[in-house]
Parts: structure tokens; sequence; C-alpha cells
């Protein structure tokens, strides 16, 4: 059976709310049967994008609300 983790895959200072945020992606890794298979990603996330989303504005890509602005992409 697939299994479902979200991972962090960094922490970095973040100007929107001016803290450090983690950013974890959500993977799925194969069951046993195809064991060569990479892990699939389905989702990206922030640790502070409920805080985001309460904003009155698109944040960024991170918190769900703007697709083109990836502030940590740089």
């Amino acid at each position: 059976m697939a299994s479902k983790t979200w991972e962090r895959i960094k922490i970095q200072y973040c100007h929107q709310v001016n803290e450090e945020v983690s950013l974890e992606v959500q993977l799925v890794y194969p069951n046993d049967i195809m064991p060569d298979q990479p892990p699939r990603v389905l989702a990206h996330r922030c640790s502070h994008g409920i805080n985001c989303n309460l904003e009155d504005r698109p944040i960024c890509v991170w918190a769900g609300t703007n697709p083109v602005y990836d502030p940590f992409g740089k």
C-alpha cells in the first residue's frame, strides 16, 4: 500500500510574516510491489500558510493563494 507523508524540504525566513517558516511537500511513496518508482509530489505548503490566507491579498504559491509568485524560488 502506498504511503503519504509531509516532509520538510527547507526552513527559510519569510518577509511576509517576518519569521522563519518551514516549506513542506506531500510525497506519496510507492508500495513494495514497485519499489523502483520515485516518490510523487502531491502538494506544497508553508507552516504559516493559514496565517497568510487570512490576509486580504494573495501572498504566494506556498500559501496557495497566488500561483505565479514563489518568493523562495529565487
